[in-house]
């Protein structure tokens, strides 16, 4: 869930690239952050900090004396309190040996407690420094066996990035948790996330779990953690622009990222035919289908579960990642199992996928990041192209991953290119629909409510997960207690907290369901909620209309979006960043 950045190359000034690349890497979430350079005399100094990356300027003077090694790491706390012990880097009692870790060592208690009675001195309460202790014991068999010894001792999910001032060498290693390599001329870069090096270069190497990778000035050498055996990788060009993980001109990555959906669907609808057919003609040939993700991800499989019964007439059955592991039970090598993820890191997700792959299953992943863990351990991927996504509330990827299920869904009936024409239609309401007087609109509407203390949004039939979507996105950018619901349960509970004023959100498409969730609308109304109709058509019912195309199967894409401007507009009435809520990072990458 952190971000990990390191520089090894020709360039004398590592510390501050170090820290740029830091900086590009926020939108993962953190609360404190630290950089390690190592100086010409051999000697590693450390700076470590609790608070924003960004409203740093320059590093101390130890720092920015010519370096050709940093490695830096931006925390989201677990173990140990938000302090500036606390935050990475993390060195042995001596500054020998230096590291920054993401995940999670299980059987660190343990480690340290043997740590501690060899003599160790601990500065932290976290349980990454034992890895530092544990490499600086053995550091007369040299760096690399003793970085080996370390993590064969260690259990749980990370990736790790380890320095010392006895070699010049950057050693890191991965289990669970993502590491990219990108590579220069005569220089390497190891991240959490290619943005970060983005500015650099576009050539990448994929560190793979149980693997570790040596940089010295001669180049990187990857080899088996298990085994030692030197494993040959290719470079892979990322067809990423540097634009696309930039701002511009606009105020935060959210707004962005909501605008950028008008282009986004364009590539998704462009998705090979032959690949939708060959996934289509998997799950019709299954003998049971379940569709995963955790959060939104998880939300937009319960929407696909929906498009495939409504479009396909295909059971396809929707569980959170989280909780897989009931019917996973049931899985046998006839079953597929479509997984759902921004970051394709997701560890829930892939602690769900390791439980099909022991049955036996077949494994669709539709992602983001197409060379990601999960990826590169499925049967099948569609990706969604939707381009680098930096504001933690997803929503351009959201909406292409929604586009993908709902082609997918029309192969699965023998109708993609009328899924196809679709989603060019929907296109073209989308364009029309993000204009300024539009925004502005929802503006208006966010003033009005701004200051509540609850929100309730309801739907029906496919609308039912796009509430549930549409409370998460406001709950986690502005903060305001919000909750989704299904319009026809809201009299078996939810309707009791309802209060004089408390705003309603009600989703109205033109379908088969609009006639009961006005219905419903009245009801919340008659008790004194304000109602915001979300629909093609105004209704007498409604205090406050936001007009939606209507879009038949393609509904959900079509009414999300102007919730997500919604979601957006409460976040910076609030004075909220909406790019970076607290607590919450944007890839989730230890259970």
């Amino acid at each position: 869930m952190c971000g990990i950045f390191a520089y090894f190359g020709p360039k004398e000034k590592a510390a501050d690239i170090v820290l740029k690349g830091l900086k590009k890497l926020e939108y993962r979430g953190y609360d404190s952050w630290g950089i390690a350079a190592k100086q010409k005399d051999g000697r590693i100094y450390i700076e470590k900090h609790v608070g924003k990356i960004s409203e740093v300027i320059s590093l101390e003077d130890s720092l920015t004396s010519p370096s050709h090694l940093a490695i830096g790491h931006s925390r989201w706390a677990t173990h140990g309190g938000v302090t500036q012990f606390n935050a990475h880097p993390h060195a042995d009692e001596n500054n020998k040996v230096v590291i920054v870790h993401n995940g999670i060592f299980e059987n660190y208690a343990e480690l340290k407690q043997e740590l501690i009675e060899d003599a160790c001195l601990f500065s932290s309460e976290t349980d990454s420094e034992v890895l530092a202790h544990l490499i600086a014991k053995n550091m007369d068999e040299g760096f690399e066996k003793a970085f080996q010894k370390a993590i064969s001792r260690l259990k749980g999910r990370y990736a790790v990035l380890a320095i010392c001032e006895d070699e010049d060498k950057l050693i890191a290693a991965r289990r669970g948790s993502p590491l990219i390599i990108g590579q220069g001329e005569d220089t390497y870069f190891v991240a959490s996330d290619v943005p970060a090096f983005l500015a650099y270069t576009k050539e990448v190497m994929y560190l793979d779990d149980e693997q570790m990778v040596v940089i010295t000035k001669d180049g990187a050498t990857f080899s088996s953690l298990e085994s030692g055996k030197t494993i040959k990788k290719r470079l892979i060009s990322i067809d990423w622009e540097v634009e696309e993980a930039e701002k511009g001109e606009y105020p935060h990555f959210m707004i962005k990222e909501i605008m950028e959906q008008k282009d986004t669907l364009s590539r998704t609808i462009n998705t090979a035919e032959a690949k939708l057919n060959e996934i289509a003609k998997l799950i019709s040939r299954s003998d049971r289908a379940y569709i995963i993700g955790c959060g939104t991800a998880g939300y937009v499989a319960h929407i696909g579960e929906y498009l495939f019964a409504e479009i396909a007439n295909k059971e396809v059955i929707m569980r959170p990642a989280s909780e897989f592991h009931l019917s996973a039970r049931f899985l046998t090598e006839q079953s597929v199992v479509i997984a759902i993820s921004q970051s394709g890191e997701t560890a829930d997700t892939l602690e769900a996928l390791k439980l099909a792959m022991n049955a036996g299953a077949k494994i669709v992943s539709i992602v983001n990041v197409e060379s990601s863990t999960m990826a590169r351990i499925s049967d099948k991927i569609l990706p969604i192209k939707a381009g680098p996504e930096k504001a933690v509330a997803s929503t351009k990827a959201t909406t292409a991953q929604i586009a993908i299920l709902t082609l997918l869904a029309h192969a699965s009936a023998n109708k993609l290119d009328e899924g196809r024409q679709l989603l060019i239609q929907t296109m073209g309401s989308i364009n029309d629909m993000l204009n300024p007087r539009y925004e502005d609109h929802i503006t208006s509407i966010a003033g009005n409510i701004m200051n509540v203390q609850d929100i309730m949004v309801i739907g029906r039939g496919i609308s039912h997960p796009v509430a549930m979507e549409a409370a998460m996105k406001m709950k986690e950018v502005s903060y305001i207690h919000t909750e989704g619901f299904a319009g026809g349960e809201l009299k078996h509970g939810p309707i009791a907290l309802i209060e004089e004023g408390v705003p309603s959100v009600v989703i109205a498409p033109d379908d088969n369901f609009k006639n009961e969730i006005l219905s419903n609308a009245m009801e919340l109304k008659a008790r004194g909620a304000l109602i915001i109709g979300v629909s093609p058509e105004n209704a007498e019912v409604f205090d406050y209309w936001i007009k939606t195309p209507s879009a038949k199967h393609a509904n959900a894409i079509t009414h999300i979006i102007p919730l997500q401007i919604l979601a957006y507009k409460l976040a910076v009435l609030r004075q909220h960043n909406p790019d970076m809520p607290r607590n919450l990072a944007k890839s989730v990458t230890v259970k």
